[in-house]
């Protein structure tokens, strides 16, 4: 009886070691799939589905120039060093019957395998969830929570952004000779949840084979006030910076402590440019 006792307990210790190796080796698999400035299609299949379309979303459905402002949405590991990172599992803790912890041991080497020496080895958290029999990547450093709360934000901004233009095709555009297509171009100076302080641009344009030619177009930059019915905001109020001689003591009244950042952007017809190509562009994918 001991002695089938004891061949029990032998293959439950066994099992158990079996379970472990499993994960670890899983882990180590899934280290392949972590995003590192690209989310890669086949990594759909090693991710839970609510993983993937939060990262989906991230990565190619957010304009394009939050990659420069925000680029921790774009790395996990290496960062911007040209190094590729090495992953070691640490170890696996199984915290349910469909939930393991990983403990990812990184440490950044050169494109030819040489470790780079100023790199420390860092430590990071890969969440395991088993779906349908199989263990999938669901979070990493819980960026998970991060990047929900950023695309929140973002949708918030576009909404905004959508309800300037929306006004600003309204009420300005119409008082411009008209051309085919009428885009305007934002740039924002300050928010808050009731205001937006910017230098807004309405541009008219003629299509000319396969370019947009501009018909007309000028700035309207001021104040405008917000208001939010079902969530959605829309411009009630617009206050203006007047012309000629009116413009410098409006636009010091109207931007107050903000009045520098506007004229810097407003003076500048490079950044100008950059920024009505680059909204120009998003308009045109959408």
């Amino acid at each position: 009886m001991r002695r089938i006792l004891f061949y029990i307990l032998l293959a439950v210790v066994f099992a158990a070691c079996q379970k472990s190796q499993t994960l670890e080796e899983r882990a180590a698999e899934l280290c392949a799939y972590i995003p590192d400035h690209e989310l890669l299609e086949k990594s759909r299949y090693y991710m839970t589905e609510d993983f993937y379309a939060v990262l989906d979303t991230m990565f190619y459905r957010l304009p394009q120039h939050e990659a420069l402002d925000h680029e921790w949405l774009y790395y996990f590991v290496t960062g911007n060093g040209g190094t590729i990172a090495d992953y070691e599992v640490v170890k696996v803790e199984q915290t349910d019957k469909n939930h393991a912890l990983a403990t990812i041991s990184v440490r950044q080497k050169w494109e030819d395998g040489s470790f780079d020496p100023e790199s420390d080895i860092e430590e990071h958290t890969l969440l395991m969830e088993r779906v349908n029999d199989q263990w999938l990547m669901a979070d990493f450093d819980d960026h998970k929570a991060d990047c929900i709360r950023y695309i929140a934000i973002n949708r918030k901004e576009q909404a905004i952004r959508q309800a300037i233009s929306d006004y600003l095709l309204r009420e300005i555009a119409p008082y411009y000779l008209q051309g085919e297509l009428c885009v305007p171009s934002l740039m924002m100076v300050h928010e808050t949840d009731s205001c937006v302080w910017g230098d807004f641009w309405v541009f008219w344009y003629n299509h000319v084979g396969d370019s947009l030619k501009i018909v007309s177009g000028g700035s309207h930059p001021g104040m405008m006030t917000l208001r939010y019915e079902n969530n959605q905001p829309q411009v009630v109020e617009f206050e203006q910076v007047g012309d000629g001689s009116r413009f410098m003591p409006t636009a010091k009244r109207i931007f107050g402590d903000y009045f520098d950042i506007f004229m810097n952007m407003h003076s500048n017809e490079s950044v100008r440019e950059a920024i009505r190509c680059e909204q120009l562009s998003e308009y045109m994918q959408q």
